[in-house]
C-alpha cells in the first residue's frame, strides 16, 4: 500500500528534525555576513561612553541657558574640551562631541548671535535641557544584551557589534551544498540544444538561491539517466553537508535518482509532499549527510527549493527562525478551489495586493521569473474573489520577510 503525501507542516517538521546546527567557529563582523549568531552576544563597552552633543552649538550650565557667555573653548568630536565650564561661559561644541564638566545644555548655532568671543542668546534655548543631547549608554552600556542567538548579521548588526567592542563573533562554518541535475533531456549547451532537449537551467537557479545564504555550492552535472552515471556524480558529493539532486525523483523507468542513492548508501527518510507544484519530493540520510530529492519541472524545484532547501541551509546555521514567514495581503483577482494538496500559485505582489499568474504549468519559467510572491492556499479550500485576504511568501527576501 502506497503511504499517502505527507502535509507541508509535517514533512517540513520532520526535516528540520534531522538538521544538526554546524560546528561554531569565530569570525570577523564583517566575514559574518549573512551567518547566525551561535550565541548571545553582549556590549563590551558602553555607546556612547560619555554624554554627546547631538548638534551643533555651545555648551552651557543648565542653570545659565539665557546668557550672555564668554567662549572658553572648543569641543569637536574626537577632540574633548578638558577645562570645566562655569557661570557666563560656554564652550563651542559640535556634533558628536563630549560635553565638557560643568555643562549640561547645548544652545544651537542659530539662535545666538557671536561678536568674538561673546554670544548672546537670539532664539529659544533648549526645552529640556537635555534636548539637544545623547546621554551616555543611550545605545547600550557594558553587559547589556546586543543580539540574542540565532540572528541573522547584516549590515546594521555588523556595525552594531563591532560598536559593542567585538572583533570575533560565534557563526556556524559555511555549508557544503552540492547541487546535481539529472535527465537524458537536459543539455549543457543552451545555445546548441537540440529539438529533444532542453537546457539545464535548474542548477544554475537552485545555485543562485543558494546564494542568499554563505554556501560553499558545487554544481554537478547534468548528469544523464543511468545508474553509473549517476553513481559518479554521487561520489563528488562525498563531502557536502547537503546534497540536493533535481529530476529522476518520482517512480517512473527513467526516474533513477532513489535507487542511485540507495546504492550508494542512503535511506529514504520521507517522499512525497501534498503540494502542488511539487509533490514528488524526497528526503534521506547518508551518514551526516542529508539528502534533498527535487522534481525536475523547474518551478516545481524552485517552489520545493524555496521550502525545504533554505529552510535547511538556514537550520545548518543556526538560524532562530530557519522556516519562510508569511505576510497576510488581498488578493486583486480571484482563485479557483483548491484540492488535496496545498497550493502554490505563483503571484505578482505590488505592496498591497497579490496578482496570481494566468499560467501555471509547472514547467513555465516565464511565469516564476514575472513573480515575487507564492499564494499560500490551503488543501480543499473553497473559491477566493478578489479583495480576499491570503497569506503569501515573497520570493525574493527567501520568504523572511
Amino acid at each position: 500500500m502506497t503511504t499517502p503525501p505527507l502535509p507541508l507542516d509535517e514533512a517540513q517538521a520532520l526535516l528540520l528534525a534531522l538538521v544538526e546546527p554546524l560546528r561554531i567557529e569565530h569570525v570577523d563582523p564583517e566575514g559574518a555576513l549573512g551567518r547566525y549568531l551561535a550565541a548571545p552576544v553582549l556590549a563590551r563597552r558602553t555607546q556612547p561612553a560619555a554624554t554627546l552633543s547631538a548638534m551643533d552649538g555651545y555648551a552651557v550650565g543648565v542653570d545659565d541657558m539665557t546668557g550672555p557667555w564668554r567662549i572658553i573653548g572648543e569641543s569637536a568630536a574626537g577632540h574633548p574640551f578638558a577645562g570645566t565650564v562655569r557661570h557666563g561661559e560656554a564652550v563651542r561644541i559640535s556634533t558628536g562631541a563630549h560635553m565638557p564638566f560643568g555643562a549640561g545644555a547645548v544652545v544651537l548655532q542659530e539662535d545666538v548671535s557671536r561678536d568674538d568671543d561673546a554670544v548672546t542668546l537670539t532664539g529659544d534655548g533648549p526645552v529640556p535641557p537635555s534636548k539637544h543631547l545623547r546621554p551616555e549608554g543611550m545605545d547600550f552600556r557594558q553587559g547589556a544584551p546586543l543580539l540574542p542567538a540565532g540572528t541573522r548579521i547584516g549590515p546594521a548588526q555588523i556595525a552594531l557589534t563591532i560598536a559593542g567592542g567585538h572583533k570575533l563573533l560565534p557563526v556556524r562554518r559555511r555549508p557544503r551544498l552540492a547541487i546535481l541535475d539529472s535527465g537524458d533531456e537536459l543539455s549543457a549547451d543552451c545555445e546548441t540544444c537540440a529539438p529533444h532537449q532542453i537546457p539545464a537551467s535548474n542548477g544554475a537557479m537552485l545555485a543562485a538561491l543558494a546564494a542568499s545564504l554563505p554556501c560553499e555550492t558545487t554544481r554537478i552535472g547534468p548528469v544523464p539517466d543511468d545508474l553509473d552515471a549517476l553513481a559518479a556524480a554521487l561520489s563528488r558529493a562525498e563531502d557536502a553537508d547537503v546534497v540536493v539532486t533535481s529530476g529522476g525523483a518520482s517512480v517512473g523507468d527513467h526516474d533513477l535518482v532513489r535507487p542511485a542513492l540507495e546504492a550508494w548508501g542512503a535511506t529514504l527518510d520521507f517522499w512525497r509532499v501534498a503540494i502542488k507544484p511539487g509533490k514528488p519530493i524526497l528526503v534521506a540520510r547518508r551518514g551526516p549527510q542529508l539528502i534533498i530529492g527535487l522534481p525536475g519541472n523547474p518551478v516545481s524545484s524552485h517552489v520545493t527549493a524555496f521550502l525545504f532547501l533554505l529552510p535547511v541551509l538556514r537550520a545548518l546555521l543556526g538560524a532562530g527562525e530557519p522556516l519562510p514567514r508569511a505576510i497576510r495581503t488581498r488578493l486583486a483577482t480571484p482563485l479557483a478551489a483548491t484540492g488535496p494538496r496545498q497550493e502554490f500559485p505563483r503571484a505578482h505582489w505590488d505592496g498591497t495586493r497579490a496578482t496570481a499568474q494566468s499560467l501555471q504549468d509547472s514547467g513555465a519559467l516565464s511565469s516564476l521569473a514575472a513573480s515575487n510572491a507564492l499564494i499560500d492556499r490551503p488543501a480543499h479550500a473553497a473559491a477566493a474573489d478578489a479583495g480576499d485576504e491570503v497569506s503569501i511568501y515573497l520570493l525574493e527576501s527567501g520568504g523572511m520577510a
